[in-house]
């Protein structure tokens, strides 16, 4: 049973998740839109949701937590001057998923998730 399990491991280590998860979050807020699996994206909105709501608060510490995670200077300043103020007024829900098709090698099922 899968009773109080608060994340799916994506057949991965933890390391590889969270690495794997760290990058499809650097992806998405620099694209603004990706491509992935339908289980990886949902996986993907708790890390970018929080993202966001960390660039909203503007601070400078909030700024070296999100540094911490993303490791991009460029893309910290885009977090914080273009990205989290379209959000100032939404209380979360920043990402929309959409199912779009099957992969054909594995019959996995695709979706876009893009910021809203």
């Amino acid at each position: 049973m899968n009773h109080n399990k608060s994340y799916r491991k994506l057949g991965r280590r933890t390391d590889h998740r969270l690495a794997m998860l760290n990058n499809l979050t650097k992806s998405l807020l620099k694209e603004e839109r990706i491509e992935t699996t339908v289980t990886r994206a949902k996986e993907l909105r708790k890390f970018a949701e929080r993202m966001i709501t960390i660039g909203k608060k503007g601070d400078i510490a909030a700024r070296r937590r999100a540094f911490a995670t993303l490791r991009d200077d460029e893309l910290v300043a885009k977090l914080f001057n273009e990205i989290a103020p379209k959000y100032a007024e939404r209380n979360g829900g920043y990402t929309r998923i959409m199912r779009t098709s099957i992969r054909r090698g594995d019959s996995a099922e695709l979706a876009i998730i893009e910021l809203v």
